[in-house]
């Protein structure tokens, strides 16, 4: 072993196990702030996008008009979009059917958001449990090679006659990079994955009212 002490130097003189601990280290970590960062924009998005409906929503004084702009979007539509399109269009089925009680329409009405609701926030889940594997195991993942690469520093060393600190060292080094990568690999991704759970339960939360909000109206209509 040379007396290099430089990162890159202490890589290339790792072993192979822990040359490849750290090899998924680093992709993992890679794949993570590729999450992060889609998600990151994703979840922007939603939130400008729930503002700027909810604001077209209670302005608008033709509720016909707002859908057909909405459906207009087609697969642009964001979540919030999706949720009234649901509703408004399985009212109007309603409507059009004899015989359907005005609390029959509401009700089939709410239960078309509520699906779509269920299914868009199983999208925004999308990628956290990834994050959230990420987080739990690199640190432990980066402890197995640090163990593993200490363990053949003393191997190696017990074939001398006389141990140095010198001569343990770089070993020693070389493994603890290993545990430096993974808390590198785990931390951006609970800190991502804390901040995203927060982020998905307040969009939901609004979801949630703006339906309650959508189904008061949609009453008066009925009964209208």
């Amino acid at each position: 072993m040379n007396n290099d002490m430089s990162i890159f130097s202490l890589i290339a003189e790792a072993s192979l196990v822990v040359q490849l601990v750290m090899l998924i280290l680093l992709a993992a970590s890679v794949m993570s702030w590729t999450f992060i960062l889609a998600k990151r924009k994703e979840l922007k998005q939603a939130l400008q996008a729930t503002e700027q409906f909810e604001q077209s929503f209670w302005e608008s004084k033709d509720l016909a008009e707002l859908y057909q702009r909405t459906q207009n979007k087609g697969v642009n539509m964001q979540a919030i979009e999706k949720v009234f399109t649901a509703g408004y269009r399985e009212f109007s089925r309603m409507n059009s059917i004899a015989d359907i009680t005005p609390a029959s329409k509401v009700e089939n009405a709410e239960r078309a958001m509520r699906i779509v609701l269920a299914r868009e926030s199983a999208k925004l889940d999308e990628s956290l449990p990834f994050l959230a594997t990420v987080g739990s195991t690199s640190p432990y993942v980066g402890l197995f090679g640090t163990v593993w690469g200490i363990m053949n520093s003393f191997r190696a060393l017990s074939t001398t006659k006389q141990a140095t600190l010198a001569q343990v060292a770089p070993g020693i080094a070389e493994a603890l990079i290993a545990t430096a990568i993974g808390l590198f690999a785990a931390i951006p991704a609970v800190i991502a994955y804390n901040r995203f759970n927060t982020d998905i339960e307040q969009l939901s939360n609004r979801y949630e009212l703006f339906i309650e909000e959508f189904v008061v109206l949609l009453q008066r209509q009925a009964h209208s």
